[in-house]
């Protein structure tokens, strides 16, 4: 089986004709949209449809140019051809901010856009796209200041993004007289010997002081930047612009949140248990947070993990199964880690093409398999939005999650039924419980720790040491006893990329949302069994063409009734109490 992703269903390389023939393309839809935006007259409906088809054939050749680029540029952050074709693609991609906000003003302009789209199939088609564009208009700019604030990122937010990205693909970590990658490193912290995970992680904490302070001025430039952009645009916060561009309520968020904090002390009762297990009397060491437990100690080739997961999901739906299978033969996945590969797993859709590309860093475990069908979840969503246009596929942030985390549910519930062994099923039941413990308590204090760098970056620069003390104090109240306090994780913040997103602030929320939301459509499927897999498909594709609250509505969810995310929690609450119970055996 393949080790590495082909990208050849792009190009098969930066000299091959084809390329260069997009790029020139390219160079024509940007120069005939701003032609377009400089006459926006004559009828509406006609006027609109010439600016989608035009966007609909500039979006696909960006989406080539650019994935093929990012992509190959994430398995080695010193490929010079892919940094220079992605620096290249978004100086010419800023040109044309002016003309999409003109074209963004034409359209709120229009009183009754109802009227205007009538039965026309391309504007029927496109309707929800365009109703945002109107509710979103009051927070554009003049198209002139949009302009500017699209070229400033590009050596702005973007490139100190890139930075924080390369610092750590790229610092050497000494460990037992080898120098290795912060990837592998962080990697150790499932191993099964607790001298590894121990040394693993003060090797790990001892790296970050080479690339802490480069790390420093990322993070403060890219909140700067953000905080800035809101207050032009007229949004009262960044979490009020993410909640905006997510389509969801802040209610929902209210309740989700609300929710969680009633439930941490439960998540706690949980890693102490683990501790007592694993011989310590204070709570977890962060370092032990990921130990696996005995009974859960096999390894996993990646053949292992395909024969794994196609059996598995054939049980549940013969598409999403004969997906996972091609994602394997077609070498959809870039598997191990190595130098200059960035950390930790995404997937990327290839809409144009139907296909999506998997990152991971797998080492092996339980978890890398978990891991694996986390993405090809993700996978699966970019599945169910194949057939809508390229400008129907924009899932907001916290519905993005639902289907990888279902994935993740379906994974472990299935084998934690099949076990029937005590201390293997325990092992199980942590494992599970261990994610879950990711998607709640740590992101919760991801949460807490990116407000409190909004809050605290008007009045100043952050220094590497304060970003740590804020992170450390952001894991006391998120992880309670449950950690060992005088062995916390303070440089947390140097090695998650979500906070390193100019476009995109608070990625961390929309894993708890996912998660949950997920377990509420898990026991759904468990209650009508395979009535329900066409509806959680329709619920997918859905969130292109719908709000947060509309997609759950598909499924008659209302996501601002605490009440559901209680049910959800409750779920876990029960595992817990489970696993507590067989950690007495």
């Amino acid at each position: 089986m393949n080790k590495d992703w082909s990208l050849e269903v792009y190009y098969k390389g930066y000299d091959e004709p084809k390329f260069a023939a997009d790029e020139a393309r390219l160079d024509e839809l940007i120069a005939e949209t701003i032609r377009f935006s400089e006459d926006l007259s004559g009828d509406p409906a006609e006027v609109i449809k010439k600016g989608l088809t035009l966007e609909l054939e500039l979006d696909a050749v960006a989406e080539d140019l650019f994935g093929y680029s990012m992509l190959r540029q994430s398995v080695n952050t010193s490929d010079a051809e892919a940094t220079a074709a992605s620096g290249r693609f978004s100086q010419k991609l800023a040109a044309l901010a002016g003309p999409g906000t003109k074209f963004t003003k034409y359209v709120a302009a229009i009183d009754d856009l109802d009227a205007v789209i009538g039965d026309d199939e391309l504007l029927k088609e496109h309707e929800f796209y365009l109703k945002n564009i109107k509710d979103k208009a009051k927070y554009t700019l003049s198209p002139e200041v949009e302009e500017v604030i699209s070229l400033y990122e590009i050596s702005g937010s973007d490139a100190w993004s890139d930075m924080q990205g390369f610092l750590t693909s790229t610092v050497p970590v000494e460990y037992k007289g080898e120098i290795t990658t912060l990837s592998d490193i962080r990697n150790k912290a499932y191993d099964p010997d607790p001298e590894v995970r121990k040394s693993a992680y003060e090797a790990e904490i001892k790296a970050y002081d080479r690339i802490k302070d480069g790390i420093a001025y990322s993070l403060n430039s890219i909140k700067l930047e953000v905080i800035n952009r809101c207050k032009l645009r007229g949004y009262e916060s960044p979490l009020d612009e993410t909640l905006h561009i997510s389509n969801m309520k802040k209610e929902t968020l209210d309740a989700l949140l609300g929710a969680m904090e009633e439930y941490l002390p439960k998540f706690w009762e949980y890693m102490k248990a683990k501790a007592r297990l694993l011989g310590h009397e204070n709570g977890l060491p962060f370092y032990d947070l990921f130990a696996p437990l005995e009974g859960n100690h096999d390894e996993y080739t990646t053949e292992d993990a395909k024969n794994y997961l196609v059996k598995l999901f054939s049980g549940f739906d013969r598409e999403e199964t004969d997906m996972i299978a091609r994602a394997f033969d077609e070498a959809w996945i870039d598997f191990y880690p190595h130098d200059g590969k960035v950390g930790g797993a995404f997937c990327a859709p290839v809409h144009t093409h139907q296909q999506s590309r998997v990152l991971t860093n797998f080492g092996g475990t339980l978890g890398d398999v978990v891991t694996l069908a986390h993405e090809l979840g993700h996978a699966f969503h970019n599945y169910c939005l194949r057939n809508n246009s390229i400008l129907n596929i924009d899932v907001s942030m916290p519905v993005a999650e639902t289907a990888s985390t279902f994935n993740e549910v379906v994974c472990m519930n299935a084998a934690i039924r099949a076990e029937k062994d005590p201390v293997a099923r325990r092992a199980l039941i942590e494992s599970q419980l261990m994610d879950a413990n990711q998607i709640i308590v740590d992101i919760y204090s991801r949460y807490l720790f990116e407000k409190s760098v909004f809050d605290n970056r008007e009045d100043g620069f952050m220094f590497a040491d304060r970003l740590c003390e804020l992170m450390v104090d952001a894991q006391k109240k998120a992880y309670g006893d449950g950690l060992d306090h005088e062995v916390l994780h303070p440089y947390m913040w140097a090695c998650k990329s979500h906070y390193y997103g100019g476009g995109l602030s608070y990625y961390n929320w929309p894993y708890a949302f996912g998660g949950l939301f997920a377990r509420g459509l898990y026991a759904k499927y468990l209650q009508e069994g395979e009535a329900f897999v066409p509806l959680y498909k329709e619920l997918l594709k859905a969130t292109g063409t719908t709000t947060v609250e509309g997609a759950a509505e598909v499924a008659g969810i209302d996501l601002t009734d605490k009440e559901f995310w209680r049910s959800s929690l409750q779920i876990l609450a029960d595992e817990i109490d489970e696993f507590v119970e067989l950690c007495k055996i």
